[in-house]
């Protein structure tokens, strides 16, 4: 098959396969545009799941939603010990520049930016000299007195007041996007939920969508006890047998091409329906295969080259970030799960290692805030990464 035609590469096709299966969210989401559009209170949205699940794809899909509805829209990834202020203050800029096209009174707009470059401002140290203070890039004076208080929840929900007001001038709303969201730090976690809470009492058209790995509704739950009325969780799990199909048939009928029943088999057997590994194998068999359709002998002939591509970026870059101490607790979770997809608990990972738990509590620790394992329930661990524990074991061989 030509490789230059392959729809299964990054950026091929009008459909990845993240998006298989989805149809269900993405409706929700369109009623969630509708009812803040229109005033009605709505709970915003967080979604959860593992690594490679498709939820990065997804959050982008849910924002070109809110665009072509006309709404005000920014994306931000969280990260580990960094500020809120900073890339907020970015997607929300992103966000009144979509709603400034359809807005017909510049100086109000112009007033919102102002909030916005304050609220901005802030992320500097007070003792920052003068050439070391980042400037966000907005042409307009900072205001004074509105959202530059420096305490992010007050300025959070004032910020937040100010844009969804600006929306509804035009009769849309604001979605604010948030890759990543268990990463945001504790302060500025409770700030967002004091935020949301502050706003889906008023009835003003803003939305946050989060996104993040299994455990972010107890990140969430853990910063305000009321943070499960503010949020309606949505788990995104792989695609069963029937959408995992469907996301390797959509791109192959594009091309014009076909693959054979055994060939499908195989393909959801070495994927487990996980979109991110139906893609790398996909990509692989379609380059392996010599002629149409692609058979279940081209699945197996390319089934080493999407390993060694996973092993390297999917498996690997992750496992490079571990330290030798949390390299032994993770190995120790795949031989205690015999390489499945499966938590295991954290008193046999320390009788594994003929440890201590407290011992052996900073590693954990360590490994679940570089976003490699979660706490599935109380006294349990599992890998955010699919497959990961097999991985592992299969460095032994």
């Amino acid at each position: 098959m030509d490789p230059v035609r392959n729809p299964f590469a990054p950026g091929a096709g009008q459909r990845p396969p993240e998006l298989a299966g989805r149809e269900k969210e993405l409706k929700a989401f369109e009623v969630v545009l509708e009812r803040v559009a229109r005033g009605r209170p709505e709970r915003s949205l967080v979604l959860t799941g593992l690594r490679g699940v498709g939820k990065t794809v997804l959050l982008g899909e849910l924002r070109s939603m809110a665009v072509r509805r006309g709404w005000g829209a920014g994306k931000i990834e969280a990260r580990p010990d960094a500020d809120l202020r900073r890339p907020l203050s970015a997607a929300l800029h992103r966000a009144v520049r979509d709603l400034a096209v359809r807005h017909r009174a510049p100086d109000r707009v112009e007033s919102v930016l102002g909030v916005l470059k304050a609220f901005a401002l802030k992320a500097n140290p007070d003792n920052a000299k003068l050439r070391e203070r980042w400037q966000p890039g907005i042409d307009v004076p900072a205001t004074q007195g509105r959202a530059d208080s420096g305490d992010i929840e007050i300025d959070l929900v004032e910020l937040f007041t100010e844009v969804a007001e600006l929306a509804q001038d035009v009769g849309t709303g604001v979605a604010v996007l948030i890759d990543e969201m268990q990463d945001i730090n504790p302060d500025d976690i409770s700030a967002l939920c004091a935020a949301c809470h502050e706003l889906s009492q008023s009835g003003a058209p803003l939305v946050v969508v989060g996104a993040g790995l299994p455990h972010l509704p107890a990140v969430l739950s853990a910063s305000k006890s009321y943070s499960e009325r503010l949020f309606r969780y949505v788990r995104i799990d792989r695609l069963d047998r029937r959408d995992a199909d469907q996301a390797v048939l959509a791109p192959v009928d594009r091309e014009e091409a076909g693959i054979t029943p055994e060939a499908l088999d195989a393909l959801f057997e070495r994927s487990g329906g996980y979109p991110y590994f139906i893609q790398a194998y996909g990509k692989a068999a379609w380059d392996a295969a010599p002629d149409d359709p692609i058979t279940v002998e081209d699945v197996a002939v390319a089934a080493p080259e999407a390993e060694a591509e996973l092993a390297v970026g999917f498996f690997g870059s992750r496992y490079e970030r571990a330290t030798p101490a949390e390299r032994e607790y993770l190995r120790a979770m795949a031989e205690l799960t015999e390489g499945k997809d499966e938590g295991a608990g954290t008193s046999d990972v320390a009788v594994y290692l003929g440890r201590k738990p407290s011992s052996l509590s900073p590693a954990r620790d360590s490994l679940i805030k570089k976003g490699l394992i979660y706490s599935a329930e109380r006294g349990r661990i599992a890998f955010t990464v699919p497959h990961f524990g097999r991985y592992l074991l299969g460095m032994d061989e």
